[in-house]
Formats: structure tokens, sequence, C-alpha cells
């Protein structure tokens, strides 16, 4: 154990980091392939947010159910190791870590899945866009920043429905004093701007050929990345992570 570490907070994206696919698509792929074909077409075009939202109508107008999307979320992909890697971590008393979701997908969709894995009391706080089911049987998304309210000011790349950045360092304030170490496990090239705010102490680990390791590799020296970058491509590596941290 680093006796330096006494509490730690490890942050995760939920698609492609946490689980082993990305929820907005799943559900669509497995429900109508018709409608993520559109999605594709029509994602240069509209906010993905928005996107999600409203190929989600559609779905229920076509008569999906709230039985067929929480039963595709319940099979999507979520690999056993990454169960064991944050169930182990989470009960140790030394470090004590806190855990932060910080993404862009939905309250619904990544609360759903964590219950299926028994993982629903493993986050202190999920930060992520807004959904609740109507009394029809129709999911209703929003964006976590309100298009019609006061925007976030992120210049790195953030989507417009939240700056993962500015969240992060929100969350830090509210859970004062500083943890001794922050470690963020990501994949995207939204999970960019998050990492930036990070410090030498801490840790990034990002999933292989996905866009976080093409903008760390591409921007990260000139923008003044602080972290440690541990490189990872299946969830059997953060688990090795995980044990190994404490000799770091």
């Amino acid at each position: 154990m680093n006796p330096s570490v006494e509490r730690q907070l490890i942050v995760f994206d939920f698609d492609w980091s946490m689980a082993d696919q990305d929820s907005d698509r799943w559900i669509f792929e497995v429900l109508a392939p018709e409608l993520r074909r559109k999605m594709k077409s029509l994602k240069e075009e509209v906010q993905w947010t928005d996107l999600v939202a409203m190929s989600l109508r559609e779905l229920h107008a076509k008569g999906g159910t709230r039985e067929q999307i929480e039963g595709a979320l319940k099979i999507m992909p979520f690999h056993p190791a990454m169960v064991r890697a944050v169930t182990t971590a989470k009960a140790k008393s030394n470090p004590r870590t806190t855990f932060l979701c910080l993404s862009n997908a939905n309250s619904v969709f990544i609360n759903t899945i964590l219950k299926e894995k028994g993982l629903d009391t493993l986050f202190d706080e999920i930060i992520t866009n807004p959904a609740e089911w109507d009394p029809s049987g129709l999911l209703k998304l929003r964006r976590r920043v309100d298009p019609s309210g006061t925007q976030h000011t992120c210049q790195v790349g953030c989507s417009p429905n939240m700056c993962k950045g500015e969240e992060l360092e929100a969350f830090l304030a509210r859970h004062q004093p500083a943890f001794d170490r922050v470690i963020y496990v990501g994949d995207g090239s939204n999970d960019y701007c998050p990492v930036l705010r990070l410090r030498s102490e801490d840790i990034v680990l990002c999933r292989t050929y996905r866009g976080l390791q093409r903008r760390i590799q591409k921007e990260g020296e000139n923008d003044g990345l602080k972290c440690k970058v541990g490189y990872w491509g299946g969830a059997w590596e953060v688990e090795e992570y995980f044990a190994k941290f404490d000799e770091l």
C-alpha cells in the first residue's frame, strides 16, 4: 500500500470504458437496425443526445416497449473482469475509494445495466443526461445542459450536452479535501477534456485504438497533459492496473 494515498477517486466513462459496448447504439442495433442506420446518416447533422431522443420516440411509435429496451440493455456486453475490478476496489478500506460515473449516455441506460450487474450501489454520483419513462412506455431523454439555457464554455471539444471537464472540476469542488489520487478510465475523444484537468499524481487508463488515445498522442504534449497514462484493451487489464496501483 502506498502510504500517501488514503483517499482516491475512480472516475469511469460508461460506454466502451466500463461497459463493452455503446448503449445508445446497442439498443437500436438489437431492436431496430433501420433506426440505427438512420442515426448513422444523421449524426453529423443532429446533436447526438437529441438524435438518440428522436430515435427513442421513433422506436416507441413503431411499438418498441420499455421491456424490450430494458431487455436489450441487460444483455449488453459487460466483462466479468470489470465487475471484479470495481467490486474489489470498492470493498477496500485502504485506500478509501469514491466512484464517479461521468458519461454522455443517460441515467436510465446506465442504472438499468448497473442493476443487472449488481453494481447499483457502486457510484457515489452518476453525472449524465437525464432520462425517465413516461406512462406510455416512452423513454424521454434530454441533454444535461439545456439547449435553451446557459451553455458550457468548453474550448477543448466537448459535446454541447455536457462538458466533462467542467463537471469533473465541480465534483472535486464538492468533495473537499482533495483526493490523494484520481484515476480516470475512459476511451473517447470527449474524455480528453477532463483528463487535461488531472494532476501529475493522477492516472488516466485509456482504452486503445479509440478517440482518447488519438487525442492524447496528438495533442497531449502541446496541451500540457500532466497525468500518468496507462493503456488497456480489455477489462482484465483494468483489473490488473487496479490490483497493482497500491504499489505506485
